[in-house]
């Protein structure tokens, strides 16, 4: 794929003022510009290595507001623009939206630090490819569904982004969508009337009379979607002439389906386009996978899978399930010993540790056997994938930490500690971080294991570190957390009372790290001091790591229970008794929270409500974590098997 073409929609390249930022110079002692990845008279967007990174090469962006108006209150208004793109994105949290790392002035210029993304956007895409799948269309607006959706339902009031087009959408190198140029986003107020801005052929007819909602956005998807599929420019064409330019005319492959959900969306009357992008999102999954899978329909020991008759009834469906026995798995592997780690995942591959000593590669949708790659002692840890280096990297009671081809399963490289590796590795900024059973915690460099530092805790580490972009944060069995600066330095520690192999979390937003330990106790520590912000009792001990979604923070205990509390005052909101004691980790995915208990089923309750949704039963205590991936999520049992199950909640 060609060099990054990021914020392409910009322009030309150029800066305003015929000058910018030289290649080579540093901004904030940290910033060393590299080159511009686009530009116009808005401002410009350089590609820059971050130097806090000394031993890797960290590529951000920087966009570089100009702003040459003599007028002070044009001045002020430009400020005022570059300064809400920034705010909007500080406020977002989504796969498809770029990362931002910093906001500074410098020279009466003002500087956004942004995620490097490295791919091409679509426009390019259209001009360098003969032609683009129906399916590959098909998944790319599926995607920037589910990113419209979550910007139409921001809290307290919806984002509009207002200039959806395919220079401003760029797939990365793993094949990602990822949404790019914040200018002209707005919060929604209704009836509230703005000027006229977005690009014309694509905006919607409203649009044009200074009247924008979330239904726009369809409206400039739509135009998004038709211009993939039939390469016609519709900044070249009449407005709103669409239906004159039959998709099927210039593309006769493209499914009827997919035709018609892009009209809908092309609809001259807002009221008879779809009503939000999450509908549209069901309707091209519908038509991707089937009625079977839109509906989340599941097949019973009685009963074959079907879809609806009359549409997904979403109200109601989980209440129609039985509380067991109807989830049938996709496929299910069997290894030849227990299975206590977590899977992962790579493009079509399902990776998972057995204590048979083994790392087995399966074939994602089947189950099918890839590779598998031996040890010398039982796999505890989990394994992580590093995608820039396509590598699976995960320790071993062999007292080694191993990293393999994701792809061929064959060795990269092996980095030896001096005891059992149990915990979990996390991959952040370029390195890998990962604690063994003599007590220290390693950094190494995630393509070739370089060594890069160590630091000595005095006891085992198998809680799995948490990397901020300033702080590495990690527990010991000693019952210390400690946070440690990216150089491996100390700067905070604090105690509780018993081991800590929870896995701490930090919201990054609120800059508050969670854990829980062996004392019974889940802590709540402000992440940058390590000051105690509350902490929470429970009835049992806190293996489980817990996780934040939506303000409330979801753990499990010994004492068979899953919690809910509110993540800013430690406030119980439900909690749900499983029986047995809860040492596997909690997930969430769209209002679902999804563990494993040691009595062998697999829950999914309601977010909101701890209400069961559905459990499924395997043959022995599940103590790993799930894992979702490409709608499937992944279990590991002490049964020796992993299960494959349908995504139904």
């Amino acid at each position: 794929m060609p060099e990054t073409t990021q914020f392409a929609g910009m322009g030309d390249g150029s800066s305003s003022d015929g000058g910018g930022l030289k290649p080579n110079t540093i901004l904030l002692a940290r910033y060393k510009v590299l080159g511009i990845l686009g530009g116009g008279g808005m401002g410009t967007v350089y590609k820059a290595r971050d130097l806090n990174f000394p031993d890797v090469t960290r590529y951000v962006a920087i966009k570089e507001m100009l702003n040459p108006n003599t007028d002070p209150n044009l001045r002020a208004t430009t400020l005022r623009t570059f300064q809400r793109e920034a705010n909007i994105l500080a406020t977002l949290t989504h796969p498809a939206i770029p990362k931002i790392f910093d906001f500074f002035d410098q020279n009466d210029r003002a500087y956004l630090v942004m995620e490097f993304i490295n791919g091409s956007d679509m426009e390019n895409i259209m001009a360098k490819a003969k032609d683009i799948p129906s399916d590959k269309v098909l998944e790319w607006s599926i995607d920037l569904c589910d990113v419209l959706d979550y910007l139409h339902k921001n809290q307290p009031e919806p984002i509009i982004f207002r200039d959806m087009k395919p220079s401003n959408v760029m797939i990365d190198h793993l094949g990602k969508v990822r949404l790019i140029d914040f200018g002209i986003a707005k919060n929604f107020v209704s009836g509230v009337k703005n000027t006229m801005i977005g690009t014309e052929g694509y905006s919607a007819p409203e649009q044009y009379k200074g009247d924008v909602n979330p239904l726009s956005d369809i409206y400039s998807l739509g135009a998004t979607l038709h211009h993939l599929l039939t390469r016609k420019d519709p900044r070249l064409e009449p407005p709103f002439s669409f239906h004159e330019r039959p998709i099927k005319e210039f593309n006769a492959k493209c499914p009827q389906g997919l035709i018609d959900i892009v009209m809908k969306a092309l609809a001259f009357e807002a009221k008879e386009r779809f009503q939000s992008c999450a509908e549209m999102k069901t309707a091209l999954e519908r038509l991707r996978y089937g009625a079977q899978s839109a509906a989340i329909a599941v097949a019973t020991p009685n009963k074959p899978a079907t879809g609806p008759q009359d549409g997904p009834k979403e109200t109601n469906f989980f209440d129609d399930m039985a509380a067991t026995g109807t989830i049938q798995a996709k496929w299910q592997f069997t290894t030849e010993d227990e299975i206590r780690s977590t899977p992962a995942s790579y493009k079509n591959l399902a990776f998972i540790g057995s204590y048979d000593t083994n790392v087995w590669a399966l074939k994602l949708d089947t189950g099918e056997f890839v590779w598998k790659f031996p040890t010398r002692g039982g796999i505890a840890a989990s394994p992580v994938v590093d995608t820039e280096n396509r590598l699976v990297l995960f320790g071993s009671e062999d007292y080694s930490f191993t990293a393999v081809d994701a792809n061929a399963g064959r060795i990269n490289w092996m980095y030896p500690t001096k005891d059992k590796v149990r915990g979990t590795a996390r991959v952040a900024h370029g390195h890998v971080f990962f604690g063994s059973d003599d007590g220290r915690l390693y950094a190494l460099v995630a393509a070739n294991g370089r060594y890069l530092w160590e630091y000595d805790t005095g006891a085992p580490v198998r809680s799995r570190p948490y990397v901020t972009n300033e702080i590495v944060i990690v527990g010991s069995d000693s019952g210390e957390i400690v946070g440690l600066e990216l150089s491996g330095k100390r700067k905070w520690s604090y105690r509780t009372k018993r081991a800590v192999t929870s896995s701490p979390y930090v919201d990054m937003l609120e800059g508050i790290c969670y854990v829980g330990s062996m004392d019974g106790y889940l802590y709540a520590i402000d992440a940058t001091s390590g000051f105690s912000s509350w902490r929470f009792r429970t009835g049992g001990q806190v293996v489980s790591s817990p996780i934040v979604e939506d303000g409330i923070c979801y753990f499990g205990a010994t004492d068979g229970i899953l919690y809910a509390l509110n993540a800013q005052t430690s406030r119980e909101r439900w909690k749900f008794d499983a029986g047995k004691p809860i040492v596997s980790s909690p997930i969430a995915h769209k209002g679902s929270i999804y563990f494993g208990g040691t009595d062998g089923y697999l829950y999914c309750v309601d977010a909101l409500t701890g209400k069961e949704r559905w459990k499924f039963q395997t043959k022995g205590a599940i103590t790993s974590t799930p894992y979702i991936a490409d709608n499937t999520i992944l279990i590991g049992s002490l049964d020796k098997t992993l299960y494959a199950l349908p995504l139904v909640g």
